[in-house]
């Protein structure tokens, strides 16, 4: 039957991961535990991120990216960076192969649908669904926490749905069948004619390294030096402990990372998200002496 999701028992075999942008200074995560646990007590709630700058749907669904298709199949994804909470915004489940994600719709399971259809997305709209993945709206109040408030979804919806969902809850019990889901176009680097790239940081992280939207595909085959906050970096490294202070490298995730060998790139340079960099071909450079 459509939307159904094969039986998980209610034990540690049954996997949550939360990502939010509520912090870990006040309840919220805990509550959202809370009622995972009271509803399926053998859940194991892990931890993605809870550092996602207020309200950056953006940058929630790249931290969210690079975590998700390392957990097993068949993990329970909850995500929750939702600005539009109480209005009229969605709240969806979407189904793919490997996993089910529990979101608002509002485009933070863009990288999730890029990734699973492998098709670029070109533009914020929203987008028909192809067949291989499907998805509800959370319409279903007998899966809800009561009372529901109208600023603490996921607490109230979210939350208890994905619980439900752990358990092997019928997707099409807990609401109701949709065509397409809202997208936005992933972040890209801007080529020029002469070769050059200029990206954009897409996320500091706890080190303070500036995460790029500059992948290793995207790296010129010759020469580069990169440009970043009136600062100029002449090659990759290959480790965070080269020679020279500030540097450059490719990181785990597959993009590339301005770092500081022992303190903080972005408080050296000032750097906040959305923030360019370039890289500048040496043929470029060559040809304007």
């Amino acid at each position: 039957m459509e939307g159904l999701v094969p039986p998980i028992p209610a034990s540690a075999e049954a996997i949550i991961t939360l990502t939010t942008d509520f912090g870990i200074d006040d309840a919220y995560v805990s509550a959202m535990k809370g009622v995972i646990l009271d509803i399926n007590p053998g859940a194991t709630i892990v931890d993605i991120s809870h550092s996602v700058e207020p309200q950056n749907i953006r940058q929630g669904a790249f931290v969210f990216s690079t975590a998700y298709s390392y957990f097993p199949q068949d993990t329970v994804h909850l995500v929750v960076v939702d600005p539009g909470v109480g209005g009229p915004r969605r709240a969806i489940i979407l189904e793919t192969a490997n996993a089910i994600f529990v979101a608002p719709d509002n485009g933070v399971l863009s990288y999730v649908i890029q990734a699973s259809t492998r098709k670029l997305i070109s533009r914020s709209a929203l987008m028909k669904l192809p067949p291989e993945l499907q998805a509800f709206e959370i319409t279903n109040p007998k899966y809800w926490h009561h009372p529901v408030s109208s600023t603490f979804h996921g607490r109230d919806i979210f939350a208890p749905v994905a619980a439900h969902i752990s358990l092997g809850k019928a997707l099409n019990e807990l609401g109701r069948a949709i065509a397409s889901v809202n997208v936005f176009p992933l972040p890209r680097p801007q080529p020029d004619a002469d070769g050059n790239l200029t990206g954009h940081v897409l996320h500091i992280d706890h080190f303070g390294n500036l995460i790029t939207d500059i992948t290793s595909q995207d790296l010129p085959s010759g020469k580069f030096r990169i440009e970043v906050a009136g600062r100029k970096i002449g090659s990759l490294s290959h480790s965070y402990e080269p020679a020279q202070e500030l540097l450059a490298i490719i990181g785990s995730s597959g993009h590339l990372e301005i770092a500081l060998t022992a303190g903080s790139a972005a408080r050296l340079l000032g750097s906040k998200l959305g923030d360019e960099l370039r890289l500048i071909s040496r043929r470029t450079s060559r040809n304007r002496v």
